[in-house]
């Protein structure tokens, strides 16, 4: 189904929408896809029917354009906008430490005074504290040594305070306790006591020391004993002191440190002597009887200990008293020494100040120094990249102004141009870039798609790998790393296929045939993101391989996954999956094409031309090839690692701050720089040496360029019988033995020439081999036209060969024939037409004059051994003469053609050796085996019993047919280690043409 142009254009405005256009491009955009698009349905049906090859232009092969346009585009202006801006970024840190030399220079000088100056005045503190010093020193000694004094004293006097304390300590818990015991009395304890009629003697007891110690006096009242007689009691007056409210804080603020000596002994002889008088008795009669005791007992304790304190606590006032005038004058001393200090301090910090002033300014100088030479480092080793840098950025503004139109003709590359021929793609491209610049979008003269989309350095690899170095090849190694789909590649001759092993080796690539079992390893390789290289595909892909070819990735538990057949296997982003195809003319249908990213790697003449020059220098100067390739492994490296150092040069120079402060990225630089410039010289050495080497090569070129000729002589063969198909590394293995074996040269020249004249036969014996009869001189033919058009001094015209193959295009001939008696009106036609070409000029004119000549000749049995009439005998050679035998007597063009071969290649040309098994047999290899092509009723199997009894081999036969392949390929195993021959008869190829050939 074909898209009308309306729905062409609108797709593109919707998916480019959101694209940053130019409002006065985008339109043009639109329209050039659309153009795009047409034109490959032009180019494709072009393309069909001069070769015969079928290419389909499908809605996928837009949106695909659309698409790669889109994000191309995108990481094209990212990348070189970077890139531009890593470079003016270096331009401008050179301009910066060029602007600044001078700038630091003036600071450096005036600095110089300034720090002289300082260094004057941290000396002139330095002496005057230096002179103040001594005094101070000796002020802190004598002070030092009266508060040494003061402190023995000092010493003493805590020494009589510690003494003093141990023995309160003593009596202070005693008294604490007692304290205690009073709150714990309660005024109902109080009044029970106080309104005791007749209290217990124990009560009566501790009542009445109470009364002793706070000097209250007994009364008399009558004695129980005799009325007649009165008595002393403290009862009642024990009452009137238990009445009063003021009673328990009198106890609490007694005056303990003034117990008169009268009291005190009283309470320790009368009522401490007395058993009763304890608190656990006390506490039998009444808690607060008990409480009073303790009390009793505590001033007791207190007033012991106080009066052995009391002497010990004057002397220790007296201590203190002398202490104190002894420090007050101390203080006085330590108040001078202070300020003496002080002021000793306030220069001590002024001369800090100064020197860290003069440190800043000599720090200052010194990094001043440093950035004036950094910078001059800076632009002695960067100043020779200033040209280069800005170079480079002012090509990369014009390739970034040119992005859009450059993306968009490489972004129809890849979406169209991949299954056709470099002659087409080149042609196509012409068109599309004269479009865009006709549309007024932004483009270079002549883009490509290395120059676009590709990495020099990643190009040089792939070239190291086996890419073949054309640009035809570079295009399509860009394309399969920059195409959303998977790869399958045309590759009769397995350049791809040698690509793909050696580049993808040091990954593990899985090479698997679509007549594996290869499921399980797929499904591993996918897992363990391996690549996987599918060789030898047909024209219909393994259905299986469908989501896998559409990509049809899924989420699942957070990890990718993807489902093949009935197994779903978890994705790697590493995976990568390429497919390549020996047919030279697959015919994918629409179905298969839109899943896959069609690529036609037949090798191209420069790309085959490079390679044969290879082959034939390893041969005749081995020592020469190898250096060559040690010079390219080594240039690569160099490239790689002159990136590698550029690019980390310009990561320095894009860091934040001032690049002249970071000695650590001066120094990086200044290494970088040394190790650049040893590349670089390294380079310049092996750059030099290469191109020596090229030179003596390029004698080599000449033999390399006719060897090519001829193998895509023989590729032509094909469009004759599909059997005819030589493969590249057989015609390549035919060329070595011609070197080794072809005679030797007195020089370059002549060896060059023995070798062509014995490839030339060799190669023509060989393919005869494999012709049928009645396409041996029409090969030999072939050889010897291609032999011609390939030098560049002969007088190969194209327009006359096509005359000679189709006899031209007749339309209304003008011209009356002049010989109508014997010259058929077609010929005349032919005649006309022949004599517009540059060459023939005057023959139609001339040919009634000569009629005669003309005659003879038609009438002649051999006319082509005729000479021609007049002028034309001379001026007539080679093709032009069979295109003057063409229209005068057609039949005998054969033997024309027979007579040309011979006088321009010799006659072995014309008469095919016979079938040699023998020779066969010395030019094969036991990992190639022997193809009989055979007519009905011819058998070889004498010829190979023949040969195999010379030679001592025993020989296996065995008839094909139904279940008998397992049978024929544990044969061919056991073959492989005994050394005999197996001839499998009665077997045949097909393809999609029906039958090829059986044996």
């Amino acid at each position: 189904m074909t898209w009308p142009g309306d729905a062409l254009v609108a797709v593109a405005q919707k998916f480019l929408s959101d694209i940053q256009l130019e409002a006065s491009v985008r339109p043009a955009i639109t329209s050039t896809c659309q153009h795009f698009h047409d034109a490959a349905c032009v180019l494709s049906e072009k393309f069909q029917s001069k070769t015969g090859r079928i290419n389909y232009v499908t809605p996928t092969s837009y949106l695909e354009l659309i698409l790669a346009f889109k994000d191309a585009l995108g990481k094209r202006r990212a990348a070189v906008k970077k890139e531009k801006d890593r470079y003016q970024n270096g331009l401008e840190q050179l301009a910066v430490a060029e602007e600044s030399v001078g700038g630091m220079q003036k600071e450096l000088t005036d600095l110089q005074p300034v720090l002289k100056q300082s260094q004057k005045d941290t000396d002139a503190l330095m002496a005057e504290i230096e002179s103040k010093l001594p005094g101070v020193r000796k002020e802190e000694a004598v002070v030092g040594k009266e508060a040494a004094v003061a402190q023995g004293e000092a010493d003493e006097v805590q020494k009589q305070v510690d003494e003093v304390q141990a023995d309160l300590d003593e009596a202070i818990p005693a008294l604490n306790d007692a304290l205690k015991a009073l709150d714990t009395i309660k005024p109902a304890d109080i009044d029970e006591v106080r309104k005791l009629a007749k209290p217990p003697a124990t009560v009566k007891l501790v009542a009445e020391a109470v009364c002793v110690m706070l000097g209250e006096k007994p009364v008399k009242v009558q004695d129980p004993e005799d009325p007649s007689k009165k008595i002393w009691d403290f009862w009642p007056t024990s009452q009137k002191m238990l009445n009063d409210k003021g009673f328990i804080p009198r106890l609490k603020h007694y005056d303990k440190d003034n117990i008169p000596i009268k009291v005190m002994k009283e309470m320790r002889t009368k009522y401490k002597q007395d058993p009763s008088f304890t608190p656990e008795n006390a506490k039998k009669a009444s808690s607060a009887a008990a409480g009073l005791c303790k009390w009793c007992y505590a001033m007791d304790t207190y007033d012991r200990v106080a009066k052995v304190v009391a002497p010990k606590k004057e002397a220790l006032d007296l201590a203190q008293q002398s202490l104190a005038v002894t420090m007050a004058a101390l203080n006085k001393k330590k108040a001078s020494l202070q300020q003496t200090q002080d002021n000793l301090a306030a220069l001590q910090t002024k001369l800090a100040q100064s020197k860290r002033k003069k440190e800043e300014l000599a720090a200052q100088v010194d990094l001043c120094g440093k950035k004036l030479v950094r910078a001059q480092q800076l632009i002695s080793d960067l100043g020779g990249e200033k040209l280069k840098w800005t170079g480079f950025t002012q090509e990369l503004a014009v390739a970034y102004d040119n992005l859009t139109g450059d993306v968009l003709v490489s972004a129809g590359l890849m979406a169209y141009l991949g299954p056709f021929t470099s002659t087409y793609r080149d042609l196509q491209m012409q068109e599309w870039v004269s479009h865009c610049l006709a549309q007024k979008i932004p483009c270079s003269s002549t883009p490509t798609l290395s120059g676009t989309l590709g990495d020099p350095v990643q190009i040089q690899q792939w070239n190291i790998e086996g890419l073949p170095t054309d640009d035809f090849s570079v295009d399509n190694g860009i394309i399969i790393f920059n195409s959303r789909r998977w790869p399958l590649m045309i590759d009769p001759q397995g350049q791809a296929n040698k690509w793909v092993r050696n580049m993808e080796k040091v990954n593990g690539v899985h090479v698997l045939k679509p007549t594996d079992d290869y499921m399980r390893t797929l499904e591993n390789a996918i897992n363990f993101g391996q690549p996987v290289l599918l060789e030898n595909v047909g024209e219909e892909l393994d259905p299986t391989l469908e989501p896998l070819l559409l990509k049809q990735v899924f989420k699942s538990g957070g990890l990718d996954m993807i489902r093949l057949g009935d197994s779903t296997v978890q994705y790697s982003d590493l995976f990568r999956f390429y497919m390549t195809t020996k047919l030279r003319n697959p015919h994918y249908l629409p179905e298969t094409s839109v899943k896959v990213t069609l690529l036609n790697f037949m090798i191209t003449p420069i790309g085959l031309s490079d390679q044969l020059l290879g082959v034939v220098v390893s041969q005749e100067r081995a020592d020469l090839e190898k250096r060559k390739n040690e010079l390219v492994l080594e240039g690569a490296s160099n490239a790689r690692r002159l990136k590698h150092i550029e690019d980390q040069v310009l990561e320095i120079l894009s860091s934040e701050g001032n690049i002249l402060e970071d000695e650590k990225a001066i120094t990086t630089l200044g290494k970088s720089k040394v190790t650049s410039d040893e590349i670089k010289r390294k380079q310049a050495i092996a750059e030099k040496t290469e191109t020596e080497i090229d030179h003596v090569r390029s004698g080599y070129r000449s033999v390399a360029y006719d060897t090519q000729v001829l193998f895509f002589c023989i590729s032509d063969l094909n469009n004759i019988e599909p059997t005819y198909s030589y493969s590249l590394p057989w015609f390549i293995n035919l060329f070595v033995s011609s070197i080794q074996k072809s005679e030797e040269g007195d020089d370059i020249t002549s060896r060059l020439r023995n070798l062509s004249t014995h490839f030339e036969f060799s190669l023509y014996k060989n393919v005869c081999r494999s012709l049928l009869e009645k396409d041996k001189l029409l090969f030999s033919f072939l050889l010897t036209v291609r032999k011609l058009a390939s030098k560049s001094e002969g007088d190969f015209d194209s327009a006359e060969w096509l005359f000679l193959l189709t006899g031209g295009v007749a339309l209304d001939n003008p011209h009356p024939n002049p010989c109508p008696g014997w010259l058929l009106q077609k010929q005349w036609n032919e005649i006309c037409l022949l004599g517009d070409l540059p060459a023939f000029e005057g023959l139609r004119e001339t040919f009634g004059a000569q009629h005669s000549a003309w005659q003879t000749i038609y009438d002649s049995i051999s006319p082509h051994e005729m000479p021609l009439p007049g002028h034309w005998e001379s001026k007539l050679r080679g093709l032009r003469r069979l295109c003057a035998l063409r229209c005068v007597r057609p039949d005998k063009l054969v033997l024309a053609v027979q007579k040309f071969v011979i006088d321009t290649m010799g006659e072995s040309f014309v008469r095919p050796p016979p079938f040699d098994l023998q020779a066969c047999y010395d030019e094969s290899a036991c990992t190639t085996p022997l193809v009989f092509v055979l007519s009905p009723g011819s058998d070889p199997m004498g010829a190979v019993l023949q040969a195999a009894a010379v030679l001592k081999r025993r020989v296996l036969p065995m008839s094909l047919g139904q279940g008998q392949g397992p049978l024929a390929d544990k044969l061919i195993s056991n073959s492989t280690k005994d050394g005999s021959w197996v001839v499998l008869q009665n077997w045949c190829v097909h393809n999609r043409r029906g039958l090829l050939f059986s044996s």
